[in-house]
């Protein structure tokens, strides 16, 4: 994914930031920290050399893609078609009650906050299909959080820039071990969730269903 990013930044950024609004497991952290470090010029191995400006404009429209397929996930199916579809990208019931919990009840200008989290950002346009958030309403609030949070994250890779070439030759020196590390946390990661997808299908299968989601004050 790095490797990518580097060698292909503004695909990478446009690629990487629809899926992980579609609650695709991608860092978005890593994705416009990334990005704004190969826009500052200052690290070598890029084919791109996207300006800051274009980063942040491709980055932001990208993740407005994603979080409306995401809406219009939720909109269309609800809770049924989300756990249809949430074992295929390894989202939980779980995931999307937490999302929930901080949108209900707060009013729809909870979305921009949400969009800003990590973690919950990635299933706030789910939720917020699923609670019923106008189209119009969805797509001007998630673009507030979304083009904040994008352009933070981008600003501060730009920042760094030049710092990014020392830590990453230092990181090499710990290559193999990274390498592993990282093989056993995505394979932890995977047991984990399949458990939770079990344990949920018989809480599920006992208790016959769950309740409707209650809809955001308009």
């Amino acid at each position: 994914m790095t490797s990518f990013l580097i060698s292909h930044a503004i695909y990478a950024v446009i690629v990487f930031g629809v899926l992980q609004a579609m609650c695709v497991p991608i860092s978005s952290e890593l994705t416009f920290l990334l990005g704004g470090a190969v826009a500052s010029g200052a690290i070598p191995g890029t084919h791109q050399h996207p300006s800051l400006a274009m980063v942040i404009i491709l980055g932001t429209l990208a993740e407005m893609i994603g979080s409306y397929i995401s809406y219009g996930v939720g909109r269309a199916g609800g809770r049924p078609l989300v756990h249809r579809l949430g074992r295929y990208v390894l989202i939980t019931e779980r995931d999307v009650a937490r999302a929930e919990r901080f949108l209900v009840g707060r009013g729809a200008w909870a979305l921009p906050v949400a969009r800003m989290l990590p973690v919950v950002r990635a299933f706030a346009s789910i939720v917020a299909g699923i609670v019923e958030i106008p189209p119009l309403r969805f797509g001007i609030l998630s673009f507030i959080g979304t083009a904040v949070y994008v352009t933070a994250l981008s600003w501060a890779g730009y920042s760094l820039g030049g710092e990014w070439s020392k830590v990453n030759h230092s990181l090499t020196q710990a290559t193999y071990v990274l390498v592993a590390v990282v093989g056993i946390a995505i394979i932890a990661f995977v047991v984990i969730r399949l458990r939770e997808f079990r344990r949920e299908a018989a809480a599920n299968a006992a208790r016959g269903g769950g309740a409707p989601a209650d809809r955001i004050r308009r």
